[in-house]
This record gives C-alpha cells, sequence and structure tokens, in this order.
C-alpha cells in the first residue's frame, strides 16, 4: 500500500466509516491537533533518551501510555456522530491522570509565581505540547457546542492532559536540574 492516495489533493479528506469532510472542518481540525500534540510529545521524550534519572523508566512509561490514549481520542474525535466509536476513552483515563499529576506535583517546590516555559529541552518540549493540548481542548469544545462530540469526557481528559504536561515539565526540571525561569512581571 503506498502512503499518498491522491483523494485529499482538493482539500477533502475521510472520517472513520468513509464520510468526506473538508480539511479544515472542525472535527479534523481537532483530531489533527491531538495528533500535533502527540508528536510534540514524542519530541520532548527523545530529549530524554540519553539522560538517566531514578524515575526514568517509570516516567516514560506513563508518557508513552498518554501518547497511545492520545491517539485513540484523537479516533474518537475522527468517528462522526452518533457512529459506534470502536475505542472509548473512560473516566478512569482521567483518574489515572491526576493520579500522576499528584504523585510528581508532591516532589515538587510548590509555585510562588508563574513561570517561563524554560530549563532542559524536554521540559521546553513538554510545555509546548502542553500548550497544543490546550488548542485541542478548545477545539474539542468547540465540536461540543455545535453538537458534534460523541463522549463528554474527551473535553476532560485534554483538560487534564494539559495540567499533566505543565507538571511533568516542572518535574524533568527537577529531575535533571534545569532551570525554572520565573516570569519577571516588571519588564
Amino acid at each position: 500500500m503506498r502512503i499518498y492516495t491522491r483523494s485529499g489533493d482538493k482539500g477533502q479528506t475521510s472520517l472513520i466509516y468513509g464520510d468526506r469532510v473538508a480539511k479544515n472542518d472542525l472535527r479534523v481540525e481537532s483530531y489533527g491537533t491531538c495528533d500535533e500534540a502527540n508528536s510534540s510529545i514524542g519530541v520532548a521524550l527523545s530529549h530524554l533518551e540519553r539522560e538517566e534519572w531514578e524515575d526514568k523508566k517509570s516516567f516514560m512509561a506513563v508518557m508513552h501510555k498518554i501518547q497511545t490514549i492520545l491517539f485513540h481520542v484523537g479516533a474518537e474525535l475522527a468517528t462522526p456522530k452518533g457512529k459506534e466509536v470502536q475505542w472509548q476513552l473512560k473516566k478512569e483515563h482521567i483518574d489515572e491522570l491526576e493520579k500522576h499529576i499528584d504523585q510528581w506535583d508532591e516532589n515538587l517546590t510548590p509555585l510562588k509565581n508563574f513561570i517561563l516555559p524554560s530549563g532542559h529541552e524536554a521540559s521546553a518540549g513538554l510545555h509546548m505540547s502542553r500548550t497544543i493540548a490546550r488548542r485541542a481542548e478548545r477545539m474539542a469544545v468547540a465540536l461540543e457546542s455545535e453538537g458534534e462530540l460523541n463522549n463528554p469526557l474527551v473535553v476532560s481528559y485534554l483538560n487534564r492532559l494539559s495540567d499533566l504536561l505543565f507538571v511533568a515539565a516542572r518535574y524533568v526540571n527537577q529531575c535533571l536540574g534545569g532551570n525554572e525561569v520565573p516570569l519577571q512581571p516588571d519588564v
């Protein structure tokens, strides 16, 4: 099978179940942004390959599971309203994110002010992933407001994912000695 089909050359693409829509359709933008967040997480994690710290194996396993779930969230978003979703996001997936947020956050210095995305390359990359996840969340909210979202948990998951990515960025900085740069309000 070839990677190119030429079927999208006129600005249309297929959703799951074959429905054709414009490539700038809100549904396509939503799942495309999940894909972008997933790729961004992968780039951030690639900066950790050469690093060693006590919790690295566990951290990477959590992040790879999140990438897998995020791929499935994209598939949910690519499924037209009313059609059967093959894999469905569940409340347990959100609970698991919260567990990891709490686990990593308990070891972090409490924030007294905003911080700039910075520090170790992986940390800065996770901050970038966080902003992309927030954009995916906004698009899912728009899809929901149009009555086109199959599973309302998608919005909650993306919201919590961005929280996790923020804490993960701080956690990586702490584990690897990255510098957190506080926002200077009087610039």
